[in-house]
């Protein structure tokens, strides 16, 4: 009986673990690397076919992503998820697989030109709706057996809709022993979602750190007001809220503070102003939230839908889901706010409306999610560079980039302490995940202050859990950045060629030297004429 740390060891993202018990084999979370990779993952020691379960927190796809290549891989076991990260995981991951298919298409064309082999996707539809089929919806607090050896116990933590803590209750030659995995702790007061529950006892604890060196505000932020004040400021100036949001949780916020702003008429001389969601899956996801079990929602929302009222949906609100209708947004000169995805900057929409939009003194951008190191995203936060490269093209920071304070779907140091300190008596040992190295190591040393047997583990390290020792204790291997040969950029080879017919131009005309003042006359008008016909074309 025993754990293996692959993935999210020392890191944000890839969460992944080993859970071997008898002659059973399962895995807590699948999920995709995203943003920078710092450390090098162990392999995973059994093939996908001999994996009998997966227990999945949440439908995130740092959580979630590679499901789909488990299947493809070979996995055919059941994936135990709340009914609401199942309904989410189908749109969720055939988007992750449709971007999967265009990145490999895009890449193909590239290699074939070339004379490679054709790039194949890491999986695609069909990954998808075979993983699909393997998904077992359940219930919050209902206790399920998954096979001989394992029951399990969903609990909201209210991170995201579906989101849970799984309990798991281990059983293996007579001998019994729980652990429970926090996935992500969500934050408190945040709107739509539950606060964060908390288990009664364990004895053993795998928790994630994504804040475990640092808090929140302390002062109660007004998200209303805020947003308000950003909205009103912005276009008062003539530009665009540019809200770079993640199509799943964050938008839906947004949504519902809009809505707010819109029916107390906070935002003045702009009372109609328009709100553009600019992604599909956002659009989709938004159908998800309105048609689940009030079960999943805070009381407030529960009540906005009992009085038949629609708690995401306002006057002004327009949904993009062709390409045409998405390049539409930024063709309207009218003040406008645009949510799309993806809510770090790396993917996306977004991309284009932060090529239309960054370089606009009167826009702003804001972000309301966290950043992660590598990212676009947290390269304008840290305002690291005037310039970005969006496109092959070069695009001036001159936009306002602020944060939403205090939004956050993620627990803050305190709120990790707060639910770790409530479960009733301390685990034999609390192992600490889903964080960069300062923060789950702030937090590991912060819990061992109180008293709790703590340890952040890489990836391949691994525990029995009957002995109540380590197998295996790993260092982390981290991946080097590559620099590139040479620091001369690699020129374009067209504006080489452009360089090289301006340059013949101006050979002609030193040959014109001497030449009649009638001559000269008649072909400075060409040259003045095919200048002013370029200029008029760059500007069109």
């Amino acid at each position: 009986m025993k754990i293996t740390f692959i993935g999210a060891a020392h890191e944000v993202t890839g969460s992944m673990t080993l859970l071997e018990v008898g002659d059973k084999k399962g895995l807590i979370d699948c999920g995709m690397e995203q943003g920078k990779d710092l450390f090098k993952n162990a392999e995973l020691p059994v093939t996908a076919g001999e994996i009998d379960f997966v227990l999945l927190t949440h439908a995130h796809i740092d959580h979630s992503g590679n499901l789909p290549l488990l299947y493809k891989q070979g996995f055919r076991g059941n994936v135990f998820a709340t009914e609401a990260t199942c309904n989410l995981c189908d749109i969720m991951l055939q988007d992750c697989a449709h971007i999967q298919m265009q990145e490999a298409e895009w890449k193909t064309r590239k290699e074939m030109r070339k004379g490679n082999a054709a790039v194949e996707p890491i999986y695609d539809m069909e990954d998808v709706q075979g993983l699909l089929g393997t998904m077992i919806p359940c219930r919050y607090h209902e206790m399920i057996e998954v096979n001989d050896c394992v029951s399990i116990r969903f609990t909201d933590v209210g991170h995201l809709l579906g989101s849970a803590c799984i309990e798991v209750w281990l059983t293996e030659d007579g001998q019994e022993r729980k652990i429970t995995f926090s996935g992500d702790l969500g934050n408190s007061n945040q709107p739509i979602l539950r606060d964060p529950q908390t288990v009664e006892e364990t004895e053993y604890l795998m928790m994630e750190t994504t804040y475990g060196d640092r808090n929140h505000e302390r002062v109660r932020t007004d998200y209303v007001s805020e947003l308000a004040e950003i909205i009103q400021t912005t276009m008062d100036r003539g530009g665009n809220v540019v809200i770079p949001s993640f199509a799943i949780g964050r938008t839906q916020e947004m949504l519902y503070f809009i809505r707010e702003i819109k029916n107390r008429g906070i935002v003045r001389g702009h009372d109609s102003f328009p709100v553009y969601v600019d992604s599909p899956l956002a659009v989709e996801a938004t159908g998800i939230f309105l048609q689940c079990d009030l079960d999943f929602v805070d009381d407030e929302m529960a009540a906005i839908v009992r009085r038949g009222e629609n708690p995401l949906v306002f006057p002004g609100l327009h949904t993009s889901v062709s390409t045409d209708e998405s390049k539409a947004i930024n063709a309207d000169a009218e003040p406008k706010v645009i949510i799309s995805a993806s809510g770090m900057c790396d993917a996306g929409r977004i991309r284009h409306h932060l090529k239309h939009n960054l370089w606009r003194p009167e826009c702003t951008v804001l972000f309301v999610g966290y950043q992660a190191e590598g990212t676009l995203g947290r390269i304008l936060i840290d305002g690291i560079k005037k310039q970005v490269k969006l496109f092959d093209e070069d695009i001036e920071v001159r936009a306002e980039v602020r944060m939403l304070p205090g939004v956050s779907g993620h627990a803050d140091q305190q709120g990790l302490l707060n639910w770790l300190l409530s479960i009733a008596e301390k685990p034999k040992m609390v192992f600490l995940n889903h964080g960069d190295p300062e923060s789950c190591e702030a937090f590991r040393d912060k819990i061992r202050e109180l008293g709790y047997e703590a340890f952040a583990p890489y990836s391949g390290t691994s525990f029995d859990l009957i002995r109540g020792e380590f197998d295996v204790v790993t260092e982390g291997i981290a991946i080097e950045k590559t620099e590139p040969e040479a620091s001369k950029p690699r020129e374009n080879p067209v504006f080489a060629a452009l360089v090289q017919a301006g340059e013949r131009l101006m050979a002609v005309i030193r040959d014109l030297k001497g030449s009649p003042n009638k001559e000269l006359r008649a072909f400075e008008r060409q040259v003045t004429k095919l200048a002013e016909r370029l200029e008029n074309y760059r500007n069109s």
